[in-house]
């Protein structure tokens, strides 16, 4: 059975029902990745002996006649930022090559190895996740797989390109200032940036840890929420993770939109997006029976603070190295990670102070709205090497200004669903719709997602592969 004809949720029912498996599942995705990747470059690392492994144990415990667990053979691949056993956590980076072997799984691999999914390898990514397009000069750009000549988004991009590909149905990745939302966007995929603190960071390596949250990517709105589920974890190791219990999001799923208050982001939200992002957007709030426009608080200003903020512990975290082997960084970030190391203190403490007296404007919004609607990126994948965008008369450099529209939002740590849409004058390729709902409601960004997906206007295009 061909694996691109099922979802992710549908290939775990068909693994616990004997239909197919798990070993058919992997050797489909490896044949995917095989005959895909020379074009995409999604890959940087492939764990095939430990998938095999993962897979047969799988088949073995269905064989015993035993419970499955939810994603049980379903294959995925991760980040190159999160630590698998035995190998090199390189994070995108030349540098990090010189590292020891991870000795162990991150949290978040384990709760998927727990799961039943079948770890496949791991992703490119722009380097120390410092960029959004993942033209990455150590491994390669990575190409989006709805037009090979356009990027990804990133940092990360190998995340997105693999589910767009084909080659997995989910994948993991992180979000700092938009690093989920944007390849979510621009491959067409669907993607979910927790609320900050969530879910376990331990064992991933960091960009900025006040703002660095992990989430999946997935072909399915029923496939993000297993995932999902499968990820959550108090974890008392990891003092960045503040969830203190599991609330699963999976039994609620279906309960629609009926009675949700649901608004339109205006205002910086509005006047950053192109036509086309634009569009998505009133498909978006057609579907959902959103009317009213709603002005989200000092979106600029947390844009900026949130860039203060990423440049200084970026800095910070690679000073030593910047010192000594500057010339083996990415030259498309070296400059950025050198000027945060530079930044005064006090600019650092002005940001952190804004912050949290933003998140507490933010917050108050959530008194009256469960779901806010705003586009992902502002435009669609541009060509790999775009130095420049025009964005309603208004000339922006490309890298940075793809995480316009999502930088305010994960700098108040809000949970977000981007769900791929298809709008008219982008030649065939995807914006996404953001989701944002009030922290610890991730239950409600899901909800909406699902109905978006069941009117047929959200959705996983095949790719022109």
């Amino acid at each position: 059975m061909p694996l691109h004809t099922l979802r992710s949720h549908e290939l775990a029912r068909g693994v616990a029902a004997g239909d197919f498996s798990a070993a058919e599942l992997l050797e489909q995705s490896i044949a995917c990745i095989v005959a895909t990747d020379g074009r995409v470059n999604a890959f940087t690392g492939k764990s095939y002996a430990r998938a095999r492994a993962e897979a047969a144990a799988i088949d073995a415990r269905r064989a015993r006649g035993e419970l499955l667990p939810p994603l049980a053979g379903v294959p995925y691949a991760v980040k190159s930022l999160f630590d698998i056993a035995g190998e090199v956590t390189l994070a995108g980076s030349k540098i990090n090559r010189d590292h020891a072997p991870a000795a162990a799984d991150a949290v978040l691999v384990q709760r998927m190895q727990q799961a039943g999914a079948v770890l496949v390898g791991s992703l490119n990514m722009d380097e120390y996740a410092y960029g959004f397009t993942t033209e990455n000069t150590h491994y390669g750009p990575c190409h989006n797989p709805h037009d090979l000549s356009r990027i990804t988004g990133g940092s990360s991009g190998g995340s997105g390109a693999a589910v767009a590909a084909g080659q997995v149905p989910l994948s993991l990745g992180s979000d700092t200032n938009g690093s989920i939302r944007v390849p979510a966007s621009l491959c067409g995929v669907w993607g979910l940036k927790p609320t900050f603190g969530r879910l376990s960071r331990r064992g991933s390596y960091p960009f900025v840890h006040s703002i660095d949250h992990l989430g999946p990517f997935a072909d399915s709105v029923e496939g993000l929420a297993l995932t999902y589920d499968a990820l959550q974890y108090p974890d008392a190791l990891d003092p960045g993770c503040h969830a203190l219990r599991v609330e699963p999001v999976g039994a609620t799923l279906g309960q629609g939109v009926d009675g949700l208050r649901i608004g339109v982001l205006g205002g910086y939200f509005h006047e950053n997006a192109t036509a086309p992002a634009r569009e998505v957007v009133r498909t978006a709030a057609r579907v959902l029976g959103a009317r009213d426009t709603v002005e989200w608080p000092d979106a600029a200003i947390a844009r900026a603070a949130a860039f203060i903020i990423s440049a200084s512990e970026g800095g910070s975290l690679h000073l030593a190295d910047l010192r000594t082997r500057a010339g083996d960084f990415e030259p498309l970030s070296v400059d950025r990670f050198i000027a945060g190391a530079l930044q005064p203190a006090a600019w650092y403490l002005r940001a952190q102070r804004f912050r949290r007296l933003y998140r507490d404007k933010v917050n108050a919004l959530f008194s009256q709205w469960d779901v806010l609607l705003a586009p992902a990126t502002p435009v669609a994948a541009p060509p790999i090497g775009t130095e420049w965008l025009d964005i309603n008369g208004q000339r922006q450099p490309c890298r940075p200004a793809m995480g316009l529209l999502a930088q305010p939002i994960s700098f108040a740590g809000c949970p977000v669903v981007a769900a791929p849409l298809w709008p008219e004058g982008t030649g065939g390729l995807p914006i996404g719709v953001q989701l944002i709902a009030a922290p610890w409601r991730e239950d409600l960004a899901l909800r909406a997602a699902l109905a978006l997906q069941q009117a047929g206007v959200a959705l996983l295009r095949p790719a022109a592969l």
